[in-house]
């Protein structure tokens, strides 16, 4: 067995993708299902088998086994992946392999620049030259033990203190270009550090690998305040929030995830218990986001400041969160706080009630067209209905929709009759939900023969040498799939999913995806009676084809006046009935 086929039968696929996704056993199999990570649905169509470790979504067509799957969340390549599963799951590598590539090798010397910068970081602040740094943390509310739990330090205000170190370090041009820890000079002379007299905060990707800094202005009169690092090989914005690499766990345990405008912010929820709080990284909402936050959880608390950006930007963010089919709640602290100042005034407790009343966004925008308009008069109900409504109407799912007309019709005190009439009236075109990829239809024959033979090896090896032999199979919906497998077993390879499915185009892919994970198919195990059966029957299938073809062409040759052929051929036929079908 090579080393990809040792670290494959050594890992457990669900819990590999479990990482990634919720996911739900189905029934008492090897089935488990969850949310796509690759589109957006709003019901599982992904599901994971146990027993032959491999994934597949039948919404959009996505499918491989545990290295595939890493390889894609991560944006590994193959080597990449392989090592990353050997190293989380206690699989020590082969002596001398090198299972790297040069994408690997320039993204492995990337962190190791970025874990180069953080020591620097941290013993900064920890250091005489850190001093007013830790005063502000002070001020801020952040303890030592916070503030180390997290990661936080400070990056000298001198410009090049980063850069001598990269230098000791022999890094080459080209990395220190695609770093973003440091700058080229305007005169071409050298470089200076990116982040100068700067509290800096680690930013790590799902698997807790450091990816970028965001860092925080301490002199009030320097802009911008925060300063992030560019993309980069390993960082990309879009997919990356602050902390989600801890906060993943709360999200599902509480069910939630809490969206907060910034660094200290998350740090000011986290220090009240509400670990589920993340941030994203000096860039707006996106749809990746939020997919990667809906693979935890369906429910968000959008917490953002209350002034006029943090407006803007909770707006932005909602709509994305809409799109995506979260169920949204607003936070808006009193006072004009934002999440820090309002534990640090106060305390835990309160905040966390907080989060627990916060109001669903449709009823939250209802309170704001209540304020906004005299909902004391029919009139000024209309009002505030026609202002609610375009939000109701972005909904991409048509119950929920309803469910929430009705709801703002319950609060605002209107007729339904004239909420119906305004959804008539500002109805528009929509598609709610991606277009499923369909496969053709295999009978529940091929379903049970197929399943025989990956599960049960002794069946297998003692029905394949009959299967070889018949041709009635040919014609059938999963021919390409028996055809893989008997392949396989000519070439003396395991019939497990891995070995056949690489085999197989993608049509033929999903069709066998969907025998393995197929609800029916599992209901009941399987025996070698059932295989007979099954045999019996293609041979029988194959029989009928023989006859119909000899009939067939007996009825030509009379036809042409070839009574002699025409006479062979029915002898043909009637020694072909006499047989009996396999024993």
């Amino acid at each position: 067995m090579d080393f990809v086929e040792q670290v494959k039968s050594q890992i457990d696929i669900v819990r590999v993708v479990g990482d990634y996704v919720r996911l739900k056993r189905q029934g008492a199999g090897e089935r488990y299902v969850g949310l796509c990570p690759f589109h957006t649905e709003k019901t599982p169509s992904f599901s994971v088998h146990a027993g032959h470790g491999f994934y597949k979504c039948f919404g959009c067509g996505a499918g491989g086994d545990a290295i595939k799957f890493v390889m894609e969340m991560e944006g590994f390549t193959f080597l990449e992946a392989v090592k990353a599963l050997a190293e989380r799951n206690g699989i020590p590598l082969p002596r001398n392999a090198n299972y790297s590539d040069e994408d690997a090798k320039r993204r492995t010397d990337l962190y190791r620049l970025n874990e180069l910068a953080q020591d620097l970081f941290t013993r900064n602040l920890w250091s005489p030259a850190g001093e007013s740094a830790r005063a502000y943390l002070s001020r801020r509310g952040i303890t030592d033990a916070q503030a180390k739990d997290f990661g936080l330090g400070f990056a000298a205000g001198g410009g090049s203190e980063l850069v001598r170190l990269l230098e000791r370090q022999r890094v080459d041009k080209a990395l220190l270009d695609s770093s973003g820890l440091v700058k080229p000079r305007a005169n071409g002379d050298g470089y200076y550090d990116t982040f100068r007299g700067r509290l800096t905060f680690p930013i790590h990707n799902e698997s807790g690998k450091l990816v970028a800094f965001g860092a925080r202005v301490l002199d009030p009169e320097e802009q911008p305040k925060y300063l992030n690092s560019p993309e980069t090989d390993i960082y990309k914005k879009r997919t990356v929030l602050y902390q989600f690499h801890r906060a993943k766990e709360s999200m599902r345990k509480q069910g939630r995830a809490v969206l907060v405008e910034g660094y200290m912010d998350v740090l000011g929820a986290w220090a009240a218990g509400v670990h589920e709080a993340v941030a994203s990284c000096g860039t707006s909402l996106s749809a990746e986001h939020v997919r990667n936050i809906r693979r935890h959880t369906d429910v968000v608390v959008v917490n953002f400041d209350p002034d006029r950006a943090g407006e803007n930007a909770t707006e932005r963010s909602i709509q994305v969160l809409l799109d995506e089919g979260v169920d949204v709640r607003v936070l808006q602290l009193p006072g004009g706080l934002d999440p820090d100042e309002f534990v640090q005034q106060h305390g835990a407790d309160a905040y966390q009630q907080a989060i627990a009343n916060a109001r669903g966004y449709f009823l939250w925008l209802a309170d704001r067209a209540k304020a906004r308009f005299d909902t004391a008069s029919t009139a000024g109900r209309v009002k505030a209905l026609e202002f609610l409504l375009p939000a109701i109407q972005r909904v991409n799912d048509r119950l929920r929709r309803s469910a929430l007309a009705d709801e703002v019709t319950s609060y605002l005190g209107l007729e339904r009759s004239m909420v119906l009439d305004k959804f008539r009236s500002a109805a528009v075109a929509r598609k709610d939900g991606p277009l499923r990829v369909e496969a053709p239809q295999a009978s529940h024959l091929e379903h049970i023969l197929i399943s025989c033979l990956v599960n049960l090896p002794e069946v297998a090896a003692e029905i394949l040498p009959f299967l070889n032999g018949l041709d009635g199979w040919r014609k059938l919906p999963s021919a390409p799939v028996l055809d893989a497998i008997l392949r396989a077993w000519k070439a003396g390879e395991d019939l497990r999913f891995g070995f056949i499915e690489p085999r197989l185009a993608e049509a033929d892919k999903d069709i066998l995806s969907r025998m393995l994970l197929d609800e029916e198919v599992h209901k009941e195990s399987h025996t070698r009676d059932q295989a007979i059966a099954c045999l019996r029957k293609l041979d029988l299938i194959q029989i009928a084809d023989f006859r119909r073809e000899l009939k067939r062409r007996v009825r030509e040759a009379e036809q042409q006046g070839d009574f002699e052929e025409a006479l062979r051929l029915s002898h043909e036929l009637t020694t072909l009935d006499a047989q009996r079908p396999l024993s």
